[in-house]
């Protein structure tokens, strides 16, 4: 029996029926961009999270990207920089680069693989102007102690929420400055393509981020911004419209296996995720550390379960984004040569997830 990662071909077969219906409502319409779909997909995310606002893009990248430009945090041509992780994808970074800034990275915290708010203390220069934590795996970053250190250095905080869907910490889903979000297919709150948003209590920062979507026009005025082409099309938010309702329920459902991983591995040498409450992580991925990380995973693709690393690659060994002035990250450093994502989403069977222990407990044993 084969084991995928990842079947969409599941979940969209739950939601077919409804998924039919939305796309021939916008089809009939004639409106394909920044219409009543996008409007109304703005407004229900926006209450989801938590927040006054939100502005649909064209995905989470750009979502980023233009969260930092609205926000003020970074200036073009200013040499601004921007403290973030090294443990995520390279698409974390590419944002603050394409908003002009440069990316700064800091260590890790080991049981939560997000960024160490003392850690953070170390690499801020006069130059800083903002933080990106990035909520990893579905766990958010420690939120609290993070804004508390940028409000001590006057910075601004935006999230990188691409992979937290629905998780909270004390209570709140989003709680700096503004958020972004990345709605690609895989994500616990996937569109059937690219899509993204920002989130914000600042309503005139999402006023922003709407006149920088649309090439910095407002009402077909030059405004004199320079803009993005980075639009929300309607199919993409009439599909996320019919998903939200059910973002609750599958995310209760990864809880549940993540559940079942942790009883069936519990006390063997993998090193598993934390969370210190069940609305705390939304296990976009289940990753663990295992020191032989690379023979476990060929253990597992010769039984048929396929697995991921999610990253291989640290950010501040890369080249692009590599400094001079680049400390060692020994926490990160450490973890990234351990890490696995075993299979975890929204319509794995239980079945599957109790065969994909075993296999393991095989190895370990």
């Amino acid at each position: 029996m084969r084991i995928p990662f990842l079947d969409l071909t599941r979940q969209q077969r739950e939601i077919e029926a409804e998924a039919t219906v939305a796309l021939t409502r916008v089809m009939a319409g004639g409106v394909f961009i920044l219409g009543r779909e996008v409007e109304a997909f703005e407004a229900e995310w926006a209450r989801f999270c938590g927040v006054r606002g939100a502005a649909g893009v064209n995905s989470g990248t750009d979502a980023l990207t233009l969260a930092l430009i609205a926000s003020g945090a970074v200036r073009q041509g200013g040499q601004d920089e921007v403290i973030t992780s090294p443990l995520t994808a390279a698409y974390t970074a590419l944002a603050i680069l394409n908003a002009g800034g440069i990316p700064v990275f800091a260590d890790i915290a080991p049981q939560t693989y997000t960024l160490d708010p003392s850690a953070i203390e170390r690499v801020i220069t006069p130059r800083t102007r903002a933080i990106v934590p990035v909520h990893l795996y579905g766990r958010m970053a420690d939120m609290p102690a993070i804004c508390e250190v940028a409000a001590r250095h006057g910075l601004i905080v935006v999230e990188d929420a691409a992979q937290s869907h629905g998780a909270q910490v004390q209570g709140r889903r989003t709680s700096a400055h503004a958020a972004a979000f990345s709605f690609y297919p895989t994500k616990n709150l996937g569109a059937y393509g690219d899509g993204g948003a920002v989130t914000s209590d600042d309503e005139t920062l999402i006023e922003r981020v709407k006149v920088l979507r649309q090439g910095g026009n407002v009402a077909a005025f030059q405004t004199g911004v320079e803009g993005r082409n980075s639009r929300l099309d309607e199919m993409q938010a009439a599909l996320l419209r019919i998903k939200l309702p059910h973002l609750e329920k599958w995310n209760d459902r990864r809880r549940g296996l993540a559940k079942i991983y942790d009883e069936l591995l519990r006390g063997t040498i993998l090193h598993l995720p934390s969370a210190p409450a069940p609305e705390a992580h939304v296990y976009h991925l289940y990753v663990v550390q295992h020191p032989q990380r690379d023979l476990l995973r060929s253990h597992l693709a010769a039984r048929g379960i396929e697995t991921l690393i999610h990253y291989p690659f640290l950010l501040h060994q890369q080249p692009l984004f590599r400094q001079p002035s680049q400390c060692a990250l020994p926490v990160a450093e450490d973890v990234a040569g351990k890490i696995l994502s075993l299979p975890l989403h929204s319509h794995l069977n239980e079945s599957e997830a109790r065969e994909i222990a075993q296999a393991i407990l095989d190895f370990t044993s």
